[in-house]
């Protein structure tokens, strides 16, 4: 990655910018198994991020919060991470999140014996060279009081060589006011003005960045740590997460940098949501399609919601397949919320079960009842499948 018009520029920086590592951070809903394969993904991606790092010839690596999921983690996790941060081949500096706050039980305080690690536990400049400082706004309580960013800057004068500045937590553009978020109008001026070259942020796990000349970006997380939303019509949650960035910055003067940016993926992991609408055969062909075409079933996770509605045989194959599913993903589950898959058996359907008069008047109270919103309809719709498996057995000897 190069800029053909500053390769002559005074000063020039190429660093690695991420966040929201939150090693240690459990999800129920994996299981043993699962949550076992994602705390490894999270050791990995630090190895990964290390690499890139050094195949891009960045000079050091800026960790802008949240690098552990809180202040107390057992003695195995913790000292995992600490062998693959030891083993990382240049300079970290690692910032304190709202996740691990510099507070008198800080878990970075279990770090201090890691030769090339470094904590910003101030906002002391922190010479990286003769040209690059950097500067960070460390978090000492879960919630910060106000805007520490802006508080740093206000005791900043320009500078000719070059400043990259760390800090955590939402801005003003991701929401209603609030005290301690970041007021960005005041960073894009200090960014105008030479006083900052770039703000690496952290919090929001997606990339992106959040000043109109792109000077100021979130890394996102390196490894997904939670679903897109797309059920129920949403769009939001995780985005564009599983990558770094790798971050360059010419600079000649106090108000000519030029700062570039190159997103790189290094996750392993899927979380996704699927919304569809079943009501043929051919329907449910397609959405298991969909299930069997993820390639890396151990480390994805689906959330599924489903609508529309199934004669018994179609409703029962696919819980079937997926059930047979379950077992290979890292997690398979509904999203109760948006789930409104209902059961249509037809008069031929009915009539093959073979029942009594009594039990196909229970038949149809059970389908009256599985197209209703009441509570019982899901309990309802698992008795008219089950009912139908059983039978398709019984006819099969």
């Amino acid at each position: 990655m190069t800029s053909p018009n500053y390769q002559d520029a005074v000063h020039h920086v190429r660093f690695l910018h991420t966040s929201d590592l939150q090693i240690g951070k459990t999800l129920a809903y994996l299981g043993d198994d699962g949550q076992a394969r994602f705390n490894e993904a999270r050791l990995d991606a630090i190895e990964a991020l290390g690499k890139v790092a050094v195949d891009q010839q960045c000079s050091f690596i800026v960790i802008a919060g949240d690098v552990f999921e809180k202040n107390r983690l057992s003695a195995r996790v913790l000292n995992r991470a600490k062998e693959a941060l030891n083993k990382l081949e240049i300079p970290v500096y690692l910032l304190p999140g709202n996740h691990d706050p510099l507070t008198a039980d800080s878990i970075f305080y279990k770090t201090e014996d890691l030769e090339k690690i470094h904590v910003i536990s101030d906002s002391q400049p922190i010479e990286i060279s003769q040209d690059v400082e950097l500067i960070g706004a460390p978090l000492r309580s879960i919630r910060a009081p106000h805007d520490l960013v802006n508080e740093v800057l206000e005791d900043l004068e320009p500078t000719d060589t070059i400043r990259i500045m760390a800090g955590h937590g939402p801005t003003q553009s991701f929401g209603e006011d609030s005290p301690e978020r970041i007021d960005m109008v005041k960073v894009s001026e200090a960014l105008d003005q030479g006083v900052i070259d770039y703000l690496a942020l952290g919090d929001t796990h997606s990339a992106q960045p959040v000043e109109a000349k792109k000077r100021a970006w979130y890394s996102g997380a390196p490894e997904v740590t939670d679903f897109h939303n797309k059920c129920g019509g949403r769009d939001g949650g995780e985005n564009n997460s599983g990558n770094v960035l790798v971050v360059d910055i010419y600079k000649n003067d106090a108000t000519d940098a030029v700062v570039e940016v190159q997103e790189i993926p290094v996750g392993t992991w899927t979380f996704e949501e699927i919304d569809a609408n079943l009501t043929t055969a051919y329907d449910v062909d397609r959405f298991l399609e969909r299930l069997r075409s993820y390639p890396e079933k151990a480390r994805t996770a689906i959330r599924y919601s489903l609508q529309g509605s199934l004669p018994i045989a179609e409703y029962a194959r696919l819980h079937g397949v997926i059930e047979e599913l379950e077992s290979t993903f890292a997690s398979l589950q509904v999203h109760k919320r948006y789930h409104d898959l209902r059961i249509a058996p037809s008069e031929e359907e009915i009539s093959q079960l073979e029942l009594g008069a009594v039990a196909q008047a229970a038949v149809k109270e059970l389908q009256e009842l599985a197209d209703t919103d009441a509570a019982e309809s899901e309990a309802a719709r698992d008795a008219l499948n089950l009912l139908f498996r059983l039978s398709s057995s019984s006819e099969g000897h």
